[in-house]
């Protein structure tokens, strides 16, 4: 529950340090005193988006700080150790610092937190009820929204949502891809074309290269003869050879070597290139041998060449990319069998329908029970809120082929009279009656919950008198198992709080001389003159100081 909450420099609020204990506790004051400013505050430190305009006049940030009473809600607990923002003492401290910079920081436990991780934390600790709720209930969305809640199926809701637009999206893959076939079909048999011609190409990326060398070999064949025959005569087969001439040389230096030794290293090296020259007179003239002009051979290559350059150009590519080319063809194909194959995405769209009707078929049995239950509590309550004879029904209309939200339209129906037919909530409940009725279905649905600190602001908004008193009635039994806080105007209503908190404005006292909201706990008698204030005005009487002790008991 809610144990604490810190305002500081917020609105019209310089510093407020609030200490909230479990029952039923309300809130007075004032119009303009700034009762609504605990919720904005608890709203931001919950993770609202926060408005730099609500930082109070002069000041350069605002600090909000909440602090909860865990101990009860394990998965809390849970979430936050997963998270690594957990606190061993079974409390949850947020905290939201607002700068005029429009910079917001956020801390849980004293961790820094997102936005998201606020308002996942919110979701255990406190449930809102606003002032504007009835309004929220004439909207379709919300009443199934609220009938979900209630059936404890929200989860599976989401599930529903979820597998239509999957459903959906099938759907329209199909749609489009049959309103595209011909085109598809074309395309299908261009690349079935273009496959079968890249493939009978035969082509491969490292076969380039090795033609080209081929054919420049193969085109210059008769200057290679001519350059080996010419290389031999200069080496070995004219009458001025390099070799005889290199042998005489060597013989010669050998016969003298008898005079000076001195001359040995240097034969053997003349020697050793003798032996090198001669074996490459040997390769030379193999080499000569083998290179014989081809003309059928270069034929052959120019026109593999030729049908090479011709592909790469029609595709608009070079000869290296043609394999990569073959691939992406090859690849590109797949898909277009797969697209052109109607049957299998039928299956697969028929498929997401089936999961589909079962989700949502399961959610309209929990509905129907749901439904039964929630209508027999709120006509029940209809009763004693003063509406006898009145009735109200939560009606499942079924939607052909479903939608969003499931195989039903739900529709809230009320006959505010016995005489009168169910009729939707919007077309016959007049500003009382619908403030009744939704004060009815948020009591009802927060008795189920497990959210442990329930506020209501201004939710007795359009009653009064005898109504007013069951309303605090109905306030302070919900009290009894959860902490609630109620903002409310109706004396009847603060009667019955087990706490009463007092919301005023006063004059500042900093420099500026700015107003500012100040709370205070009252004691018993002066809560027999706030009872009384709201009776009778500022003017306290006899009269309705007595009738504000007889309504506090």
């Amino acid at each position: 529950m809610l144990q604490n909450l810190s305002i500081q420099n917020f609105v019209i609020v310089d510093h407020i340090d609030l200490l909230f204990k479990p029952g039923f506790t309300v809130l007075t004051g004032e119009t303009g005193a700034g009762k609504s400013i605990l919720i904005d505050a608890l709203e931001l430190v919950l993770g609202r988006r926060a408005d730099t305009s609500q930082i109070r006049h002069g000041c350069k940030r605002a600090e909000i700080t909440a602090q909860f009473d865990i101990s009860a809600i394990p998965a809390l607990q849970t979430w936050l150790q997963e998270n690594a923002l957990e606190d061993e003492t079974g409390i949850c401290l947020l905290r939201r610092i607002m700068e005029t910079s429009g910079r917001s920081r956020n801390f849980i436990n004293g961790h820094a937190a997102t936005l998201q991780q606020l308002r996942t934390a919110g979701e255990w600790l406190i449930d809102i009820h606003s002032q504007h709720a009835h309004q929220l209930l004439m909207q379709g969305h919300k009443q199934c929204e609220l009938l979900d809640t209630w059936a404890g199926e929200s989860d599976l809701a989401r599930q529903v949502s979820s597998s239509y637009r999957h459903w959906q999206d099938l759907c329209q893959q199909r749609f489009s891809r049959e309103q595209q076939s011909e085109q598809n079909t074309r395309e299908y048999e261009l690349l079935s074309w273009q496959l079968q011609e890249l493939t009978a190409l035969n082509f491969l990326s490292e076969e380039w290269g090795i033609l080209q060398a081929e054919h420049n070999r193969l085109t210059h064949t008769a200057s290679l003869l001519e350059t080996a025959q010419s290389s031999l005569e200069v080496l070995s087969e004219s009458e001025t050879a390099t070799l005889p001439q290199l042998s005489a040389v060597i013989t010669h230096l050998h016969n003298l070597t008898n005079i000076d030794k001195t001359l040995e290293p240097i034969c053997s090296q003349l020697q050793s290139s003798q032996i090198q020259l001669q074996e490459a007179v040997y390769e030379l003239k193999y080499y000569q041998q083998h290179l014989d002009i081809d003309p059928h051979k270069l034929q052959e290559i120019e026109t593999r060449i030729a049908a090479i350059h011709g592909t790469a150009r029609k595709y608009r590519t070079s000869p290296e990319m043609l394999s990569e080319l073959l691939e992406a063809t090859r690849q590109r194909l797949e898909v277009m069998e797969n697209i052109s194959n109607n049957e299998m995405l039928a299956e697969v769209e028929k498929s997401a329908r089936n999961d589909y009707e079962n989700l949502a078929g399961r959610l309209s049995l929990a509905r129907q029970r749901a439904a039964t239950q929630l209508s027999g509590q709120v006509t029940e309550s209809m009763q004693v809120l003063a509406m006898d004879g009145g009735r109200f029904n939560v009606a499942m209309i079924p939607v052909t082929s479903g939608n969003l939200h499931g195989l039903e339209q739900i529709e809230f129906q009320v006959s505010a009279h016995k005489d009168l037919p169910l009729r939707p909530l919007n077309k016959v409940a007049s500003g009382g009656e619908l403030s009744r009725i939704s004060l009815a279905i948020q009591v009802i649905t927060s008795k189920i919950g497990t959210t442990p600190t329930l506020i209501f602001d201004e939710v007795d908004t359009g009653i009064g008198g005898r109504i007013a008193e069951i309303v605090g009635k109905l306030l302070h039994q919900l009290g009894e198992t959860r902490q609630v806080i109620s903002i409310t105007h109706l004396p009847q209503v603060a009667a019955k709080g087990d706490h009463h908190w007092r919301v005023s404005k006063i004059a500042g006292t900093d420099d500026k001389q700015l107003p500012a909201s100040h709370i205070t706990e009252l004691d018993a008698a002066e809560r027999v003159e706030e009872i009384a204030r709201m009776l009778g005005g500022e003017n306290l009487t006899a009269a309705t100081l007595q009738h504000a002790i007889e309504m506090l008991g």
